[in-house]
């Protein structure tokens, strides 16, 4: 048994020295396709002239102007989603827990809706407005949730409950403003289309506020990990704990819809697949699914614009195509266990 353990954490420490840099080097390559790619292709060598300044004018343009805000546009969204479901699946202790299922991602979108619809003239606001419609959200499921305590399945519940309500309400003003709707519908098919320099310097503050608060969390998500009571024991308040990473995963969630869209399973599919890779250590679980989820949504968001030319497919689209399968995966698995 002790031998198991022991060869379990070598393969375990084994696999984190490689899978840093081999996420680097994922990134750099889909960076690069996500640059090159698209109704005009370009070489590498095209590529490489227009970053620096010396490409045809043209190139500079398609490149500089679309594409490559574009790309860390994806990559932020894509961190931003994994580290909320890593920081959730901490706190509700359930490996199948993210923003969309517990109804954080519902009350951003939802925000973001009703600014778009209802408030058009205040748009400018949309990350701002996102970020309190998923605090929001969050703090409803936590109170719904709270005896004596939280408890983590009624956690999951009152989130599964909350989100059904908010996307009622959400059906209910696209229904109100139908005339409207037409500008809501990429927003709700999770997309980054369009996307450019606007959009990255409105979400920025708030998308690299929440992940440096990140690192801050790594100590009480590793404590909370160890039960309420142990937690409790070395030092840690625990409700405050548990409240403070439930906005922070609400922050995150909250800017990533804000530019993106509802984009799901981003935070489900990264930080478990991590989490299997390489264990429940957020000194190392949660930069890493930062890393893979910028990863994959930039990859994603390539393909999706690649592969169904002359359409070009939102990203969020091919992001469930991929997520629902494997979430249903996890589910007859953790049943069988």
């Amino acid at each position: 048994m002790k031998m198991n353990a022991e060869l379990d954490f070598q393969k375990r420490q084994s696999r984190r020295r490689w899978l840093i840099p081999g996420l680097f080097i994922s990134l750099v390559v889909g960076a690069c396709l996500g640059l090159a790619l698209g109704s005009v292709q370009l070489t590498m060598q095209d590529l490489l002239a227009a970053l620096t300044g010396s490409g045809q004018p043209v190139h500079e343009k398609i490149v500089m102007d679309l594409r490559l805000p574009r790309v860390l546009i994806g990559f932020i969204v894509g961190a931003c989603l994994a580290a909320s479901g890593a920081i959730l699946q901490g706190v509700v202790r359930n490996p199948l827990a993210d923003p969309g299922i517990i109804g954080v991602t519902a009350g951003g979108g939802l925000a973001a809706v009703l600014s778009m619809i209802v408030f058009p003239q205040f748009t400018y606001l949309l990350p701002a407005s996102a970020f309190l419609g998923a605090l929001l959200a969050a703090l409803v499921v936590y109170m719904l949730s709270f005896d004596q305590g939280v408890s983590p399945l009624k956690l999951i519940l009152a989130g599964v409950a909350v989100n059904a309500l908010l996307g009622a309400v959400m059906n209910g003003f696209m229904v109100l403003y139908s005339e409207r709707v037409q500008a809501v519908l990429p927003f709700l098919s999770g997309g980054l289309n369009g996307r450019s320099w606007h959009h990255l310097s409105f979400v920025s503050p708030y998308a690299l506020a929440g992940l440096c608060l990140c690192f801050f969390a790594i100590k009480p998500a590793n404590l909370l990990l160890l039960g309420d009571k142990s937690a409790q024991l070395l030092g840690l308040r625990v409700e405050r704990t548990r409240f403070f990473l439930i906005a922070l995963a609400a922050l995150l969630a909250g800017a990533a819809v804000s530019v993106s869209g509802l984009i799901g399973f981003v935070g489900l599919v990264v930080p478990h697949f991590i989490r299997l890779l390489i264990g429940d250590d957020y000194r190392y679980l949660l930069p890493i699914s930062m890393l893979g989820g910028g990863v994959l949504v930039v990859f994603a968001d390539t393909a999706a614009r690649v592969w169904f030319t002359p359409v070009e497919l939102p990203v969020g689209i091919l992001l469930a195509c991929i997520g629902a399968p494997f979430f249903l995966y996890l589910l007859k698995k953790k049943g069988r266990g």
